[in-house]
């Protein structure tokens, strides 16, 4: 039931913002060359592995030379941090499973945590 919840859940948020991540998808690639999205490397339930996404909102450093620390904010970036759209990309992951919107005993979603 909870996995059910997720999928309605996330195809409803992801039909409603979509216009809105093709806009800032847009400008991202206007602003700086590289991708769109940055991958974070997580761990789920039972130790099982799976690549987070976000949208990119550090300037690009392809060969990893700085620290995430040291790496400057792109201006939409700044933006996406604030508002926090950046991590709206994460609706896929629980369309794919990796994720869940709910706590771990179905009780309350933690998205209104």
């Amino acid at each position: 039931m909870r996995r059910f919840a997720d999928v309605v859940i996330a195809c409803v948020l992801l039909a409603i913002s979509a216009p809105l991540m093709i806009g800032v998808a847009l400008s991202i690639k206007s602003e700086s060359p590289g991708p769109i999205f940055v991958r974070h490397a997580r761990i789920g339930r039972s130790g099982r592995r799976f690549q987070m996404l976000k949208f990119r909102s550090l300037i690009e450093d392809p060969g990893c030379t700085k620290p995430v620390w040291v790496r400057k904010t792109t201006q939409i970036g700044q933006f996406l941090r604030y508002t926090r759209i950046e991590d709206l990309p994460q609706l896929i992951n629980v369309l794919r499973g990796d994720m869940s919107m709910f706590d771990q005993d179905g009780s309350s979603p933690s998205f209104l945590d």
